[in-house]
């Protein structure tokens, strides 16, 4: 499934987009959800990080579509943005924002396609997951790789990832259930640990990325099974 924003001002525009998304997804049997803006400003200002593709007008009356691409940049650094114009000028300008392409108007079907099936492509083949959480300030987009483990601190949860640390306000039960379908595992009630950054355990720690994270004394059997188990499939 490919989750599309649709950022135009020019409702004729905005309609032939959906129409061409709704042909497209016949054609190539794929699974689209869209969701319109009519201008910059509106996508920024709900903006939750959720979507895999936005189509972006670059000319519009409130915020144009590089100054809405600049914010989004802020807290979606994966987000695949095309934008929609009518002038080549503002192609190398979207470098800056790191655009995958532009669409010149007025639009054919047969470009629409050919930039749609690029992005369809690249997506599958990186098939990466996410997980978003609301922080300070707005929203990030966490990919769930990166993060090491998840430390419980009252009614926050610090996420410490490959980048930086993330505070956002949860509870551990209810992010344990999010992230159930991947590798991390409870080992003591103040962490939840992704197995792929387990370096191995040294007393009764789990060395995870040169730190040491104590594991319940109840929890140290099963997450050695876990973390075995783990090894073993990535191994094959």
């Amino acid at each position: 499934m490919l989750r599309i924003a649709i950022v135009e001002d020019d409702m004729k525009y905005q309609q032939q987009l959906i129409e061409y998304l709704r042909r497209f997804e016949e054609e190539k049997e794929e699974i689209l959800t869209i969701e319109t803006y009519s201008d910059g400003d509106e996508i920024v200002e709900h903006y939750k990080a959720n979507y895999d593709v936005i189509l972006m007008d670059i000319q519009m009356d409130f915020m144009d579509g590089m100054s809405a691409a600049e914010e989004i940049r802020k807290f979606d650094s994966e987000v695949i943005i095309i934008f929609i114009t009518n002038s080549t000028q503002y192609a190398i300008k979207g470098y800056e924002v790191n655009a995958l392409d532009y669409i010149l108007k007025p639009i054919s079907y047969f470009q629409f396609a050919e930039r749609l099936s690029r992005v369809v492509s690249r997506t599958k083949r990186k098939e990466t997951n996410y997980l978003t959480i609301n922080v300070k300030g707005g929203v990030m987009r966490l990919e769930v790789s990166d993060i090491y483990y998840v430390e419980s601190q009252g009614h926050n949860l610090l996420f410490k990832t490959q980048k930086e640390e993330f505070v956002t306000a949860g509870t551990m039960r209810d992010l344990e259930k999010q992230l159930a379908s991947f590798h991390f595992f409870r080992a003591h009630k103040g962490y939840l640990i992704n197995l792929e950054h387990v370096e191995g355990m040294s007393d009764n720690c789990a060395v995870v990325r040169g730190e040491k994270l104590l594991v319940s004394r109840n929890k140290k059997k099963p997450f050695m099974e876990a973390l075995t188990k783990y090894w073993g499939e990535v191994i094959q």
